[in-house]
């Protein structure tokens, strides 16, 4: 129960966050932050936490989980991406990226890298932006493992 309070006031702080900031640049098809929610899932449990993309420029951006909420496991992790527009296709862009994460276990902390390709499309004229993309992990230390079947889902607001 009290896991469940956790992830909901995790959730309500990011989303009216979000929605507070949001509020700056209505109307335009691309931005330079954005702040919501990621959910990761696929083989495995299902986790969730707040999600921040910040663009350096066109191409290049980075994309971090602050923290992140899976079973008995926080991660916290941060992707260096590239991006490109899709032509023909306004708000809509794909990307591809590579970083560190870190997932904090009950005696144990796991250090790997995630590579990470997916969409990513900014509503033109509303401060929403979403992305999908596939996310595997390679886990090095202390233990070695990698995991496929990993997606992730993000719901921002972009500003």
């Amino acid at each position: 129960m009290k896991l469940k309070f956790t992830y909901f006031l995790t959730v309500f702080f990011t989303l009216t966050t979000a929605s507070v900031l949001a509020q700056s640049k209505v109307g335009t098809s691309s931005y330079k932050n954005a702040v919501g929610l990621r959910i990761d899932f696929g083989r495995g449990a299902t986790g969730f936490g707040p999600n921040f993309k910040h663009k350096f420029s066109t191409t290049a951006s980075i994309d971090a989980a602050i923290l992140f909420f899976e079973g008995d496991i926080v991660g916290l992790g941060a992707d260096y991406e590239y991006n490109a527009a899709v032509a023909g296709a306004p708000g809509l862009q794909w990307y591809a990226g590579i970083g560190p994460q870190f997932l904090f276990r009950n005696e144990t902390t796991d250090i790997g890298v995630r590579p990470v390709g997916g969409l990513d499309y900014k509503i033109p004229g509303a401060p929403l932006n979403f992305s999908f993309d596939w996310r595997p992990l390679f886990l090095f230390s202390p233990h070695t493992d990698a995991e496929a079947g990993r997606f992730g889902l993000s719901l921002r607001a972009a500003f």
